[in-house]
């Protein structure tokens, strides 16, 4: 199973050694003084990442923080993500990341269903936590990394602290490989975001197989501005850790900016999202694109139409593949094995079908749903928190239902089609129509709301709604979107409003969104970005 380059493959660690606490040890003995993480302001060697995480565990435990309670983060690429995330691995407790745009329902729901003791949040995020009712979540105690303006400690309902200073160093609890070492909200498709519990080991595979992948090497220098409160930026600290290299992080994608970064940063590895090659590929070439040292870049969702054009332009070569939150590094493969329009072919320790509405596999070249096993024990998250029925609804027969359309080919290699989930993916982010239908229908002007996709010019989706007002009720679309700003992430925020007098139902009543997705955007559609006005992103 493991995609390892030697010497690492021949040595793999044995079970036991696959959490983050022993992964952090066994680089310090191999490689302790070179750098690991930076987010552009500290950089850490593996010698001071693991004194942060045993002095991060100490005030942690000051804080009665142990071994199973949660820890939520709500923090931007910046050293004090890491540093709690490895404090709480360090216990062996368990790290909840939160998106940073997150805000009214669906951060309200992270807190409650997590059940989080302790948040640690840079100060700019918390009026959206100030906006929750206290009574709602389990949190205790806040640490505000920064100065929380116009709040004094302890004066609101949460007890709120600066971010401590590191304590005592403790020693690292014992753990299993099967421990989780976090839980990541993904949105769900028909109800609440899912929280994703996602073992040690799970993260001891991503870092081997996607590292493996992209072939990464010792000293190397990973370069991300995607979010670490994603998995794809959070495993690219795996691979770094793993493979003697260094991740650098910094706070958001500018493509104005993107090629400048890898120069300064000396990058040689990269990550990119599906929207993000076109939007640069839009801009004007410059002598930038090709300064830099960056071979290869891992670019899950780039339309085939964009790759070779990326690559010639640019020198980087882009590798596509297959893994969630809920799995791993399951299809792909290294930069030699590409083959245009396709995701890679299944990697080694894994299985995969292809089936149909019955779990009954498909022949090659048929489209059907793509499901999942894992050989090692822990490679996949072990299910969603306190969600034991949809746990069993997505594990069921005992493959992971991914949700996903795709064709296998008589050569082994998959081609990704498209959704069977009701799932909206924009900019990079999974947004649930639900979260957002019930927020639209919390406006006492909104009768009923069906949230669903459209297509974008940029590779991915575009948020839209259709609306029907109560009788007698007015309702200005601006004024819709002005309500929905502090109520959801600005990218969940509905780019195209389609007032209508009626929606199209099933007999039993149930709105028939394919229908609103065939119809799709027509001269009567308002369109947010077409009426000049700018959603806030904080």
């Amino acid at each position: 199973m493991n995609r390892l380059d030697d010497p690492l493959d021949s040595a793999r660690p044995p079970a036991s050694q696959r959490t983050l606490p022993a992964l952090l040890k066994q680089r310090v003995a191999r490689n302790g003084e070179a750098p690991l993480f930076s987010d552009r302001a500290t950089t850490w060697s593996a010698c001071e990442a693991i004194d942060a995480a045993a002095r991060r565990a100490g005030v942690l435990g000051e804080q009665g923080v142990k071994k199973g309670d949660r820890v939520a983060i709500l923090c931007s690429n910046r050293i004090e993500f890491i540093e709690t995330m490895l404090g709480c691995a360090w216990i062996g407790a368990v790290a909840v990341p939160i998106n940073t745009a997150s805000r009214g329902m669906q951060l309200q729901h992270i807190l409650s269903n997590s059940g989080a003791r302790l948040l640690v949040a840079e100060a700019s995020l918390l009026e959206a936590v100030f906006a929750l009712p206290a009574q709602t979540t389990s949190l205790e105690a806040i640490w505000a990394i920064g100065a929380v303006p116009g709040i004094e400690p302890g004066v609101h309902a949460f007890s709120v602290r600066e971010f401590p200073r590191p304590g005592e160093a403790l020693e690292a609890v014992d753990l299993e490989d099967g421990d989780p070492f976090a839980i990541l909200y993904t949105s769900g498709t028909s109800g609440l975001s899912k929280g994703v519990v996602c073992p040690h080991a799970q993260f001891y595979w991503w870092g081997a197989n996607t590292g493996g992948d992209l072939e990464v090497r010792k000293g190397d220098v990973l370069y991300t501005c995607l979010p670490l409160f994603h998995t794809n930026a959070l495993n690219s600290f795996c691979q770094a850790l793993m493979h003697d290299a260094q991740l650098i992080v910094d706070r958001r994608f500018s493509a104005s900016g993107f090629f400048d970064a890898l120069i300064e940063t000396g990058a040689t590895v990269t990550f990119v999202l599906g929207a993000m090659v076109p939007i640069l590929l839009s801009r004007p070439e410059s002598q930038k694109e090709r300064a830099h040292r960056v071979r290869v870049a891992l670019a899950p969702g780039v339309p085939a139409k964009f790759q070779n054009t990326f690559t010639a332009r640019t020198g980087i070569g882009l590798i596509d593949g297959y893994g969630s939150t809920e799995t791993n590094s399951v299809i792909g493969g290294k930069l030699a094995e590409r083959r245009d329009g396709f995701m890679g072919k299944l990697a080694a320790g894994f299985h995969a079908r292809v089936v149909d509405a019955h779990d009954r596999p498909v022949p090659d070249g048929e489209a059907g749903e793509l499901i999942l096993r894992a050989d090692e024990p822990w490679a996949f998250a072990s299910g969603y928190f306190g969600m034991p029925e949809k746990t069993v609804e997505a594990w069921r027969n005992l493959w992971f239902h991914t949700g996903d359309r795709v064709v296998r080919d008589a050569s082994g290699y998959y081609r990704f089609m498209d959704r069977l989930k009701d799932v909206i993916r924009r900019r990079g982010e999974n947004i649930s129509s639900f979260e957002v239908e019930q927020v639209l229908l919390s406006h006492p002007a909104i009768e009923l709301a069906a949230v669903f996709a459209v297509k974008s010019a940029l590779a991915e989706d575009e948020v839209m709604a259709a609306i029907v007002l109560r009788e007698g009720a007015v309702l200005d679309a601006l004024e819709l979107v002005k309500f929905c700003e502090p109520r959801l992430p600005y990218f969940a925020v509905p780019r195209y409003l389609d007032f209508r007098t009626t929606l199209p139902k099933t007999e039993n009543g149930k709105i028939q969104k394919f229908r609103l997705r065939d119809i799709g955007i027509t001269s009567t559609t308002w369109d947010l970005e077409a009426s000049g006005y700018r959603l806030r992103r904080a």
